[in-house]
């Protein structure tokens, strides 16, 4: 029988389609497992965000064969789409594989042939397979692959293509049937899920989507990351009524200074963001609402950033993700002047966190005492030996009680102490 191990990179995308190539290759008659001293294939489905994610892909490869030499690595993802040429060369690599490609991974496989990565704006058609186990507590769904914007510093539509729709009967089936798996919330998950529906001859939206899913026999549901230009006050409305919908948002923010923006091709404004976080905080009651925001973009002069910071730390978020820009080769902003040095962008990224981990601190802070509904997963928190779940409103708690309640939806009271280190707050069964 012969056995593979997979090394998960990046976005839930991913990890939705790890968990795919998993199932794949076990009912094809392989193994999966943990060492890759055992393996005979290590595969690696990559990030390719930033240069960073570059190196660590790298890094793992060369990990890889250091453990086993005679491991055959395979390389999908992101990195394999875009650096296809420059890497089929490769002595690490034993197979490249396109992300229009992962699902035909066996067949690849026993055909033995290198480099598998086709042009993926020739694709048009969203590639559905059936998931049945996923090892996460919450079973993700991807809705969609692809992303017909332009921002002027992401390769991500180049390494996935244009916008490409999973079929409502896809999703409903694919949810309904982890409903009966046992598990109790999904993930919407995808590349851009706000423009789901877009390319179908009759067009659709995630409304649309969400008004179906309601219907469906899953217990919740929360979403994957959104432009603010796809929430608007009826669809916040809606939202606010559901009984399934979990209230947390992830706002695809990048900056809140108009100039950088239009720079980053961002087609919105900050006075449209401040109105947007405005009515979701008037429309629920304690909503996480995290955002992305990029620190030293190219020509983002030091006055920008402080536009940026003041209104960051106006606007009522929960978290920020801050990451420091990283130059893309291919994209309108490598091509910028005025590239912000290293040090200047790390600068700006730990008064950005320093924001971010007082908003955390407060919005912690103000659930603390309340009611909450979660689900306790299925293995309890390592450190702790505690069991372990997430909120609808996404804060993770601990909780002091037996096994019997694993896997199970429980209403808890958050209890009245400071969180830990990682923005944890103990929690009772009530």
């Amino acid at each position: 029988m012969k056995t593979f191990v997979i090394k998960t990179l990046g976005c839930k995308t991913n990890q939705v389609e790890s968990a795919l190539i998993a199932e794949l290759l076990i009912n094809n008659g392989y193994k999966e497992v943990k060492n890759i001293s055992e393996a005979d294939y290590y595969i690696l489905n990559s990030c390719s965000v930033t240069h960073i994610a570059d190196g660590k892909n790298m890094s793992y490869l060369k990990h890889a064969k250091r453990e086993n030499p005679n491991v055959k690595v395979v390389l999908t993802g992101c990195m394999a789409q875009l650096l296809k040429d420059s890497l089929k060369d490769n002595n690490l690599i034993d197979f490249i594989i396109g992300n229009y490609e992962k699902n035909d991974i066996v067949k690849i496989l026993e055909n033995g042939e290198k480099n598998n990565v086709s042009d993926i704006f020739s694709h048009d058609e969203f590639r559905y397979q059936k998931l049945h186990q996923t090892q996460r507590t919450r079973a993700s769904v991807k809705i969609q692959d692809g992303c017909n914007n332009r921002c002027s510093y992401c390769t991500i539509p180049f390494a996935r293509g244009k916008n490409r729709s999973n079929s409502v009967e896809n999703i409903l089936e694919q949810i309904n049937l982890f409903a009966k798996e046992g598990y109790f919330e999904t993930v919407l998950t995808g590349i851009h899920i706000g423009q789901w529906g877009e390319d179908f001859s009759e067009k659709k939206n995630l409304k649309y989507l969400l008004e179906k899913i309601e219907k469906s026999n899953i217990n919740r549901y929360r979403l994957g990351s959104l432009n603010p230009l796809e929430l608007d006050k009826n669809f916040i409305d809606f939202l606010s009524r559901s009984e399934k919908f979990c209230p947390h948002f992830h706002l695809s923010l990048q900056s809140v200074c108009d100039k950088t923006l239009k720079a980053m091709n961002r087609h919105y404004s900050v006075s449209q963001i401040n109105e947007l976080i405005e009515y979701i905080n008037q429309k629920f009651d304690k909503a996480f609402i995290g955002s992305d925001i990029i620190a030293g973009f190219p020509g983002e002069t030091v006055e920008d950033f402080e536009i940026t910071y003041n209104n960051l730390k106006n606007i009522n978020l929960s978290r920020i993700h801050v990451f420091p820009y990283s130059r893309r080769k291919g994209t309108v902003a490598d091509k910028m002047s005025e590239q912000v040095p290293i040090e200047e962008k790390k600068r700006r990224v730990s008064l950005i966190q320093q924001i971010s981990d007082d908003k955390l601190n407060k919005f912690l802070t103000d659930n603390l005492n309340r009611e909450n509904e979660v689900i306790i997963e299925k293995n309890r928190d390592k450190k702790t030996g505690l069991l372990k779940g997430v909120t609808k409103n996404y804060i993770t708690v601990l909780i002091d009680d037996s096994d019997n309640l694993r896997d199970t939806i429980q209403k808890v009271k958050i209890q009245n102490n400071l969180p830990d280190e990682n923005g944890r707050l103990k929690a009772k069964i009530i």
